[in-house]
């Protein structure tokens, strides 16, 4: 049996859990057995950069962030594209699998990796998928692995954030990761206590913000702490047309839309605003245990698919069970944030503001 394995799209905790559970399952299925890395994702896949991995690279991974294999960003949109040399990236990929003689690839990734694993599927590949991401975007499972751990470390520093704000009295935004879903941001908020937390799913008003800050400081509380996703948008902003919101983006003066409200709140209500990016530490260090279990269960389930032949499937947690989803039904689907749910009802009662 020949397995390939890569790691797509950005990096999280748990790639090397999961690959982890994917190995030492197979290496006990299969007495003859030969896995393959595929070096910084697809691009490894591209051009034959890949190494053998023994049952010994699978040991004393679980608790370590990163990706063995390295890994990289092959936009789907481009996937179709020749590269600067004139390469077919998609005939490239059939022609690395097939010269090693695969009898599948396992890919761990997130939207648009998956994009792309179903695309070589369509293409008469043998695939298995894993859901990584810390947004928790993926269509078809309850939850990735990555996104626990990433929600602890943003949840972190909105605790830091706490006590600096209260001993001065000011505003504190968090800007938190996710560019088009809110829930790193909305889960990180409630744990942390955020008082109002801003996510792209609802666009807010800047009086409803200034007001909720105002109340808070005529009722005692000097200061207060917003949580604010990378892609929130305020209400004007969402009634652009794309074409029209990525020409303001382009032209903005600030940072990002974190620089752009603190900004705007400091000159409404004359309220000092400081701003506290996490950033790319939100991706690092090492995986909470949830999210070691969770990605060892998917890693033992993907191999369970491999030695079953059940390939074009990705495995995905569904009410705690860990199942397989065709790739087909889920690939380019995109799991939002639902501004009616249960859990945004519950913050609104806690007082949180949303800015609607």
């Amino acid at each position: 049996m020949r397995i390939g394995m890569l790691t797509s799209g950005g990096d999280c905790q748990s790639l090397n859990a999961t690959m982890r559970g994917v190995g030492k399952a197979l290496f006990n299925l299969y007495d003859n057995l030969e896995i393959f890395g595929f070096e910084d994702g697809y691009q490894g896949l591209i051009y034959s950069e890949y190494h053998k991995l023994e049952r010994s690279d699978f040991s004393g991974i679980l608790n370590i962030g990163g990706t063995i294999l390295g890994t990289s960003r092959t936009p789907f949109k481009q996937i179709r594209d020749k590269d600067e040399n004139g390469l077919d990236k998609v005939e490239a990929m059939k022609h690395t699998y097939r010269q090693l003689r695969l009898d599948c690839l396992v890919v761990l990734g997130g939207n648009g990796s998956l994009k792309t694993a179903n695309l070589l599927v369509q293409e008469g590949l043998n695939v298995i998928a894993c859901p990584k991401t810390i947004d928790n975007d993926l269509w078809g499972t309850d939850m990735t692995f990555g996104f626990h751990s990433a929600v602890n470390i943003a949840t972190e520093a909105i605790d830091c954030i706490h006590t600096t704000a209260a001993s001065h009295k000011r505003v504190f935004i968090v800007e938190i990761m996710g560019h088009k879903v809110g829930l790193m941001t909305l889960y990180a908020g409630l744990a942390g206590g955020a008082d109002i937390i801003l996510i792209p799913e609802i666009p807010y008003h800047l009086d409803v913000i200034c007001n909720k800050i105002s109340e808070r400081y005529n009722r005692g509380s000097k200061f207060s702490i917003i949580a604010v996703a990378e892609g929130a948008i305020s209400y004007e902003d969402s009634l652009l047309s794309k074409k029209e919101y990525k020409k303001k983006m382009t032209n903005r003066n600030y940072p990002s839309v974190s620089y752009e409200l603190a900004d705007q709140v400091f000159k409404k209500t004359g309220i000092e605003v400081r701003v506290t990016v996490p950033g790319h530490t939100q991706r690092g260090g090492a995986p909470v245990p949830y999210d070691r279990v969770l990605a060892t269960r998917f890693g033992v389930e993907a191999a369970k698919l491999v030695k079953n032949g059940d390939y074009g499937n990705m495995v995905a947690l569904v009410n705690g069970n860990v199942i397989k989803v065709p790739l087909k039904e889920i690939a380019g689907k995109l799991k939002t944030v639902d501004p009616k749910s249960q859990i945004v009802n519950e913050a609104k009662l806690l007082g949180i503001s949303f800015g609607d």
